[in-house]
């Protein structure tokens, strides 16, 4: 936030102004003393005309990949949170830009496909672990499959899928890695997510 305050050189009053935040919210922000809901960070990056990922990231992003020196320790008490209807997401290691893999802690409250709503699709792959519990996973083109604590599951995420609590499970959580070979796929997920909130 920080950061796009200085590009634009805006005071905190005038960044106050034009995303609706007040300035005591916005210069705790800044100093690390508080962090925005899903909702406010969205409210934000509709105001301001940029993108949600742009809002993670704690420096400004540089010419060209970075080939070597990045890593990110991801805590879950850090993370970005994202609540639907099916799923609590917890997005890890945010302070990084244009990754390439997004790792996701997720809680998994729907407990069947009719619940869940439609089967959703995005580009690149997946990897899903499953943590605590058993989750079943619905696919375009598979039968459902069952997947308990300490088994996995990989796929083309352009494919429909779903994941639900399996039969006698009232929640499950797994930790999911989505990959893609092009730019864009936090933006991507995060417009997913939101979509699903609102219905």
């Amino acid at each position: 936030m920080r950061g796009i305050r200085a590009r634009n050189q805006w005071t905190l009053k005038q960044m106050s102004e034009k995303c609706g935040i007040p300035v005591s919210t916005l210069s705790k922000v800044e100093h690390d003393r508080l962090t925005l809901s899903y909702d406010k960070l969205q409210q934000v990056s509709e105001r301001l005309d940029i993108r949600m990922s742009d809002l993670f990231a704690e420096s400004e992003s540089r010419e060209g990949p970075v080939v070597t020196g990045r890593r990110s320790i991801g805590k879950i008490e850090d993370a970005v949170q994202v609540t639907t209807d099916n799923y609590d997401y917890h997005y890890l290691c945010t302070d990084l830009r244009h990754k390439r893999m997004i790792p996701i802690v997720t809680r998994i409250r729907a407990r069947s496909a009719a619940e869940f709503g439609d089967l959703v699709k995005h580009h690149g792959e997946e990897f899903i672990y499953v943590i605590e519990g058993s989750i079943e996973v619905h696919t375009e083109f598979y039968d459902p499959t069952v997947l308990e604590q300490g088994q996995s599951i990989y796929l083309d995420s352009s494919m429909g899928h779903a994941y639900v609590a399996a039969k006698g499970c009232e929640e499950a959580v797994v930790l999911g890695v989505c990959s893609s070979s092009g730019e864009g796929l936090l933006d991507a997920l995060m417009n997913l997510r939101s979509n699903a909130a609102g219905k």
